[in-house]
């Protein structure tokens, strides 16, 4: 019998990682509650790093969805508004390309340092919720053989 359990894989910045790091043990928790497999888990210095993993994770066979995980904190200039939305873009190009999911998990641009740790559990938990679900649903849909469905 194959294994229809999702399997995903987890990039995580470890940049702000007192934070990243209670996002990344959250991710874990909710994947194994929704009965999907954490196939890797790829660190990367910062979250500007995150694209080049995702894509070359998205490379592989045994994986049907990515996460993203991340903290942009704000300073002093737009930096932090630079970062999120060029990563964003380019996880969401990256998801287009190869056909798989990848989901933002990643709090910021403008987040201060509390906000961000008020927001570990629900961008974590919603990452994965998000890829699991979206990588169902693309199975669903890609393996069904009807004329009119509703996948959801």
């Amino acid at each position: 019998m194959q294994d229809s359990s999702i399997k995903l894989g987890i990039v995580i910045a470890e940049f702000n990682y007192d934070v990243t790091r209670l996002m990344l043990d959250r991710a874990i928790s909710h994947a194994k509650f929704l009965n999907a497999d954490v196939k890797i888990i790829f660190k990367v210095p910062g979250t500007f790093e995150i694209p080049l993993a995702v894509k070359n994770i998205l490379k592989r066979e045994d994986i049907d969805c990515v996460v993203t995980l991340g903290a942009v904190i704000k300073g002093d200039t737009k930096h932090d508004e630079l970062i999120a939305n060029q990563v964003a873009r380019l996880i969401s190009d990256l998801s287009l390309e190869f056909n798989k999911p990848v989901s933002l998990g990643i709090i910021g641009p403008g987040a201060t340092h509390e906000q961000a740790t008020e927001r570990i559990e629900e961008y974590s938990t919603r990452a994965v919720e998000s890829a699991v679900k979206m990588a169902k649903r693309m199975r669903a849909l890609n393996t069904s053989k009807d004329s009119s469905v509703i996948i959801e």
